[in-house]
């Protein structure tokens, strides 16, 4: 569970530049001088980057905070494809990772993977960029003069591209500190004075129609389908796997076929609206007709992203959107990317705090001990050492197939184990002890099994529902009746699992879901 952090500060009160340090919880910024360490091999690569490019090392660090939080997700991509911690982009409309592999005599691979390849990658680019716009010597001596470069750089144009440099110079303007693998990476701060040139009056001045605290920046229309053919039933909460401007700007593109009606930033939680709630965005295939999409930015696996103003803002959004089109508020109709059947997504993933969201939003964060005992929106890995409600679950159903799990008390101790362990053998499955997605599968389905359709209702259809909501990852809504959502993930699971496709639970994927398939 993510500690509750006081809101961001700001630097600016301006709608577009009001973009301060991000995650003042786990980055603890502040203006310090860098340590000068042996082992520091990310701010010896910033500076043999910044001498062999001659742009400034705080800039080029600023720079890549600003895409990543200095994270080089190892080598996987962005949703607009770009690596590491500099954001090399390889699309079909951005392509700095290959001009960075033609200026440094890099390969693509080793800028894609290797850190020290990857800043020097995004130095060589930067200064491509301040090569075309004439920078000269003394120019590139000042830290402001790099405005135009940093705005290229983000491959964004107009108030987009405004937004994206003034992300930068906020950070130089306020200095930052974090640390990467053990390593204390600093940027002092100080006075600028950013030549915003052309981009100097360059504002998003639209709001949006439908939620007017947001600003409105529309979609390429080759991003999303005019009209909805279902009813608005469910707000899917997403992470964006890249930057606030970034992200805007990959929606805009319309080689991206992807978007989403709202996007939220870290640092302060301004909120982006980029399709009307009344047309289709396409952000979560089977959901789209039927849901709205929110994009938080940042990445799944960095929690630094997911900051007190973005909670809030983000929870107002969806309390509003709740309200307005009738959507309860509850883990069932607000529900993460990864739980939408027919998904191959992780977010929001497991730093989102959804208690506390849930909390914001004003609703039931489907945490707490359901009135049978066994019923969850989702089932978390429990191990040793591990109490709660859910135990309480694995040992109430371990004790019901005959296994002596000790008394039902939620705490996750040595009879619990090997009770665990002893099922996980009878069942085929790997006796580690730890009851994860495949573990809770087996055990959720274990019992009868007679054959359950649409239409059916009862007990055993319950039990299909908590083993799928398991085996899927996503909440299918158990209440015992075998309706349109049971049948989908039912087909769902089926086609994963190489079964028959007929959306019937007959022997096959009683079979299929008794050994934790």
């Amino acid at each position: 569970m993510l500690e509750r952090i006081p809101p961001a500060a700001r630097v600016r009160t301006s709608v577009l530049a009001a973009v301060v340090v991000s995650a003042l919880s786990v980055t603890g910024l502040q203006a310090s001088a860098a340590p000068e360490r042996a082992d520091a091999p990310m701010n010896r690569a910033f500076e043999q980057a910044s001498d062999k490019y001659g742009v400034p090392r705080d800039l080029l660090t600023a720079v890549g905070y600003g895409e990543t939080h200095l994270d080089d997700h190892d080598g996987r991509p962005s949703q607009a494809r770009g690596y590491g911690v500099m954001h090399l982009v390889d699309n079909p409309s951005h392509r700095s990772l290959r001009q960075a592999a033609g200026i440094t005599g890099r390969s693509t691979a080793e800028l894609r993977r290797d850190t020290e390849a990857n800043i020097e990658g995004g130095a060589a680019v930067l200064r491509a960029h301040a090569d075309a716009l004439g920078l000269d010597r003394a120019e590139r001596g000042d830290i402001n003069a790099w405005y135009p470069a940093v705005a290229r750089y983000g491959n964004t144009e107009g108030a987009t591209a405004k937004l994206y440099a003034d992300t930068v110079y906020d950070f130089l303007a306020e200095g930052l500190t974090t640390t990467v693998d053990g390593e204390e990476i600093t940027v002092d701060g100080r006075k600028v004075s950013p030549a915003r040139g052309s981009l100097a009056k360059a504002e998003i001045d639209a709001q949006s129609e439908d939620y007017p605290p947001a600003l409105w920046v529309p979609a390429s229309t080759s991003n999303y389908a005019s009209g909805r053919s279902a009813t608005i039933s469910q707000v899917v909460i997403h992470v964006t796997q890249g930057s606030y401007a970034g992200t805007i700007s990959w929606f805009q593109n319309p080689e991206a076929e992807t978007s989403s009606h709202y996007v939220v930033r870290s640092s302060d939680g301004e909120v982006t609206q980029m399709v009307r709630d009344a047309d289709t965005a396409w952000h979560a295939r089977s959901a789209n007709a039927s849901s709205l999409g929110i994009e938080h930015e940042g990445y799944v696996d960095d929690p630094s992203w997911f900051t007190n103003s973005m909670y809030r803002s983000s929870a107002a959004l969806t309390k509003h959107l709740c309200e307005r089109y009738g959507i309860p508020k509850d883990r069932e109709h607000i529900v993460g990317h990864v739980e939408v059947p027919g998904n191959d997504h992780t977010d929001p993933g497991p730093h989102w705090n959804w208690e506390y969201y849930m909390e914001l939003v004003g609703g039931d964060s489907g945490g707490g001990t359901p009135s049978d005992g066994l019923s969850f929106s989702s089932y978390e890995t429990q191990r040793s050492g591990s109490t709660g409600a859910q135990v309480t679950a694995v040992q109430s159903l371990l004790s019901k197939h005959g296994y002596e799990a000790g008394a039902a008390d939620g705490d996750f101790g040595p009879a619990t184990l090997a009770a665990v362990q002893a099922f996980q053998q009878d069942v085929g499955l790997e006796a580690d002890g730890v009851v994860g997605a495949r573990t809770w599968t087996a055990l959720l389905s274990a019992g009868s099994k007679p054959a359950v359709s649409k239409g059916s209702s009862g007990d055993a259809v319950k039990r299909v529902q908590r083993a799928l909501t398991a085996a899927l990852g996503s909440a299918v809504g158990i209440d015992g009746e075998f309706g349109d959502r049971t049948d989908t993930a039912v087909r769902s699971y089926q086609e994963s699992r190489g079964l028959t496709v007929d959306g019937a639970v007959g022997d096959a994927t009683w079979e299929a879901l008794q050994a934790g398939r």
